[in-house]
């Protein structure tokens, strides 16, 4: 019995590992080959150099294509977690007729396949005549980025005392007053997370872009057509660095948060 409790306090660590070098692999040989010699194709190791790094638009085309990834991504979360931040904060605090299939419609593109998404987006905007292009793909990522948005917020709102209003109330806040002194620096941290979310799925998003963009290039485009014959080693730096940016914020926000902790415990 104790050989059987001492195999399976050590089967879940060993099956976690496994688990998260499973995940960390394919990272390790994005960040291993941007620093590769590939020349033309980067399918091979060919040798180590740092002119990869050095030149991280070397690569034709590959930063156009990251800036156009960023500009569609910060348009669509700016609007994204602004309109779901209002739909979440409706949806919790008021009562309507229609509130529970509005909390319906609102989970219907997070169940929907990207494929089914990109394929109606693509036949409304031609329908209506619409130019295929950055503006059909903000427009797209902002329709399905606002889902996310509203499920992250509506968890914070329901959460906050709706008496800490009324107390700015009673001590002579109008309204608007309430809702940026009270209200919205209480939402402000899953508004944070809400924004890193969508902003996060727009970046990373193929199947809608490639329906609904046109001629636009975004880098999750440009991947998928050097794929072929190898992506390029710049793309590659892109990649690591984005994700070596992605844990450095996760780690500034750990230590806020423990800082937080520290600071209301000393109190």
């Amino acid at each position: 019995m104790a050989g059987a409790t001492r195999f399976g306090r050590w089967l879940v660590p060993a099956f976690g590992a496994l688990a998260f070098l499973f995940l960390l692999v394919p990272i390790g040989y994005v960040f291993a080959f941007s620093f590769n010699d590939a020349g033309r194709t980067n399918l091979s190791w060919r040798g180590f150099t740092l002119d990869n790094w050095a030149n991280p638009c070397g690569a034709p085309a590959v930063c156009e294509a990251l800036g156009n990834s960023l500009r569609i991504g910060a348009v669509a979360t700016i609007l994204a977690t602004a309109l779901g931040t209002l739909i979440a904060i409706g949806l919790v605090r008021y009562r309507f007729r229609f509130n529970a299939t509005a909390n319906m419609l609102i989970f219907l593109p997070l169940a929907t396949p990207e494929v089914v998404l990109g394929a109606s987006l693509l036949a409304q905007f031609l329908n209506v005549g619409a130019e295929l292009g950055m503006g059909t793909v903000i427009l797209a990522h902002t329709m399905f980025c606002i889902s996310f948005v509203v499920v992250t917020v509506k968890a914070r709102v329901a959460g906050l005392d709706p008496k800490l209003e009324e107390a700015a109330a009673d001590l002579y806040a109008s309204p608007l007053q309430a809702f940026w002194r009270v209200t919205f620096p209480l939402l402000l941290p899953g508004i944070t997370a809400a924004a890193l979310l969508a902003f996060a799925m727009s970046f990373d998003d193929f199947i809608i872009t490639n329906f609904n963009s046109g001629n636009v290039d975004t880098f999750p485009k440009f991947i998928y057509v050097s794929a072929t014959r190898g992506i390029p080693a710049q793309a590659n730096v892109i990649g690591s660095a984005m994700f070596i940016v992605s844990l450095l914020f996760v780690i500034g926000g750990q230590l806020l948060a423990h800082r937080r902790r520290k600071m209301l415990a000393a109190r």
